[in-house]
């Protein structure tokens, strides 16, 4: 298995997430979007951005546990964040960093979306992995 985490210098510096990662070989893992959501199915952190950030990166980290990966074998993250602002960014980073591999992060994409299924929902983030294949 190689993965390759790259930032061209054609494009902008980043902070935080990687443009360009590849992956060949190993068995490709899709995590469906975890929410601020435990594990009795109750919202946590009820309008709290940074609660439910930290609560849906737990539940990702728990889906990776699952089928033997950590977050050094996410390559790409997409967060969902309902009416995002300027202001949430640094929150989100600063909980994202606890979580994915400061030396070679995923590639990301962050959007800003209207709403979210469930009325209480703040973030919501799907993540994949790549792992060796056993």
């Amino acid at each position: 298995m190689n993965i390759e985490f790259l930032n061209p210098p054609q494009l902008c510096p980043t902070f935080g997430w990687t443009h360009v990662v590849s992956a060949t070989g190993g068995k490709t893992i899709h995590i469906s979007g975890q929410v601020g959501i435990n594990e009795r199915g109750e919202v946590v952190g009820r309008g709290d951005l940074k609660a439910q950030t930290e609560q849906a990166f737990r539940n990702i980290e728990l889906a990776l546990a699952a089928v033997g990966a950590t977050f050094r074998d996410v390559v790409k993250t997409s967060l969902f964040v309902v009416g995002l602002k300027p202001e949430h960014v640094p929150i989100i980073r600063e909980v994202r960093s606890r979580y994915v591999w400061a030396e070679h992060p995923p590639a990301s994409t962050l959007v800003g979306v209207s709403a979210l299924v469930g009325p209480d929902w703040l973030i919501e983030i799907e993540a994949v992995a790549v792992i060796a294949e056993r």
